[in-house]
């Protein structure tokens, strides 16, 4: 696995660094919670093992902040914080296992194992194109972090647009998504929501995109 290891304390951190590569593993070490949510949010990784205590914010805040953004990379926070509080806590705030210090190392490496096994084959609860990002958890859209208002026939709309990205999605295909029904005589439908989804995601910003495919029917894309 690709592994991003975020620890202030050297000892631990060069620790982890060293039998995770012994193990068979890729480890990049950041001793801050900012650079971590520099590599984390740049890079792909398949688990993070982050610190709880850090020098310049917390664990807590660094996976939420990743959530935030939609990224799913599994997280296994580290702690000497072992109350049921603090393990609910950090559970909350977006992990996907919690382990107390001091732990032997062969434990670390069955939870990393067992969490990205769990997550590797979970659909994503965000949908993102460019700067549009469709949250299916909360129902909530938004672009450049500003939430949009859709009707339940518009989220679905978008959904379907952003599940085909780059792709030319057919008259034909959205009226069988939505509606259950042939496409013959309701093209002026689609075309009435898709110009209402269209002023909602586009007004106001320079770069459209949802685009019209002239004779074969609609594609989301950034350029």
């Amino acid at each position: 696995m690709k592994l991003l290891v975020i620890e202030d304390d050297p000892v631990l951190g060069k620790a982890l660094e060293r039998g995770l590569s012994e193990a068979g593993h890729f480890c990049q070490w950041e001793r801050t919670g900012k650079s971590g949510l520099e590599q984390a949010s740049t890079q792909q990784f398949d688990a993070l093992v982050l610190d709880v205590m850090l020098p310049d914010t917390t664990g807590m805040e660094v996976v939420r902040k990743i959530r935030h953004d939609g990224i799913g990379t599994p997280v296994l926070m580290l702690t000497a914080l072992g109350s049921v509080d603090d393990r609910v806590a950090g559970l909350n705030s977006g992990a996907d296992d919690y382990l107390v210090k001091p732990f032997a190392f062969p434990e670390l490496l069955a939870r990393l194992d067992a969490i990205s096994r769990r997550t590797k084959d979970r659909p994503s609860s965000q949908l993102k194109v460019g700067p549009l990002v469709l949250d299916l958890t909360n129902r909530k859209v938004t672009r450049n972090d500003s939430e949009l208002s859709l009707t339940p026939t518009e989220f679905s709309l978008l959904e379907f647009l952003m599940r085909y990205a780059g792709q030319v999605v057919t008259r034909k295909m959205l009226c069988e998504h939505l509606w259950e029904s042939d496409w013959e005589g309701v093209t002026n439908v689609v075309e009435v929501h898709i110009n209402r989804l269209r002023g909602k995601i586009d007004r106001g910003f320079s770069e459209p995109l949802i685009q019209t495919v002239r004779g074969r029917g609609y594609v989301l894309r950034t350029t």
